[in-house]
């Protein structure tokens, strides 16, 4: 298990350096850290998260980098990626950790774990630069799963995003060579646009979790789910779209005696 961790720190810390420049003292921290000197990178971290508000944006940041390069195993880094994933889902470093759990988790042997953090990547953040990495992590990871129609789906996506990256490009096809010899990959589940204007809300919150739990428990029922994340952090659950009210008011009824709750018609841009 060990050795796992230390595979996943290899891959965690690839863009680490160079993405924090924005705070002196992290800096200082990540180059301890090269430098051998991880106890003392790891408690300048933790003094910072003793010592700032959490509501400073810094604070979002050293979690990142506690999660990313300093944790000392494998649980403790999904921790703090978890919490910036979740607690402050508006920060710049939100994608992110999520692209470092999926990459995490699948150095861990849990492929499943590593297709939902892609999932929450994609339902979130759909336009993240991480996507195409992202797509690829959960390509792999549902191959393992033995999903064939998911893993080409993110594939499918993977390579439009991967522009001039030509290694990049070349690893993806690489993979996409086992969903030969159709011509068209199919989409992933979530990967179709929403069509229509109205959607029935069943649920509202900041737990991931919860939301994540919800999301599996209508798809199992055979409805359209998807997620909306307003500008205060909240992600809601909407069953739709619909293209008119009518068509979201007759499946209202049905959805509160199936789920419960205080389901309501929303309309969509």
């Amino acid at each position: 298990m060990k050795r796992l961790f230390t595979i996943a720190l290899v891959v965690l810390t690839g863009r680490l350096a160079a993405q924090v420049t924005h705070d002196p003292r992290l800096q200082t921290a990540i180059v301890l850290a090269q430098s051998g000197r991880t106890d003392s990178a790891r408690a300048l971290v933790r003094q910072l998260l003793v010592t700032l508000p959490s509501q400073d944006p810094v604070y979002a940041e050293a979690l990142y980098v506690q999660g990313g390069m300093l944790a000392p195993d494998a649980a403790t880094a999904a921790t703090s990626l978890q919490r910036v994933a979740v607690e402050y889902g508006t920060s710049a470093w939100a994608d992110d950790a999520l692209l470092r759990l999926a990459q995490l988790f699948e150095a861990q042997n849990d492929p499943g774990a590593a297709v939902q953090s892609v999932d929450r990547l994609r339902r979130d953040y759909p336009d993240s630069p991480l996507l195409p990495r992202a797509n690829f992590v959960g390509a792999r990871a549902a191959f393992d799963l033995r999903d064939e129609t998911r893993g080409c789906g993110y594939l499918r996506d993977a390579q439009v995003g991967a522009g001039d990256d030509v290694e990049f490009r070349n690893q993806v096809s690489f993979y996409a060579a086992r969903c030969e010899p159709s011509t068209t990959v199919t989409p992933s589940p979530d990967s179709a646009p929403h069509r229509g204007r109205f959607a029935v809300q069943v649920l509202a919150g900041k737990s991931a979790p919860q939301i994540d739990e919800m999301l599996t428990r209508l798809k199992g029922m055979g409805y359209t789910a998807h997620v909306v994340r307003d500008s205060t952090g909240y992600l809601k659950i909407r069953v739709g779209p619909y293209a008119s009210r009518d068509a979201a008011q007759r499946n209202l009824a049905q959805l509160k005696a199936r789920v419960g709750g205080q389901p309501f018609i929303v309309e969509e841009p």
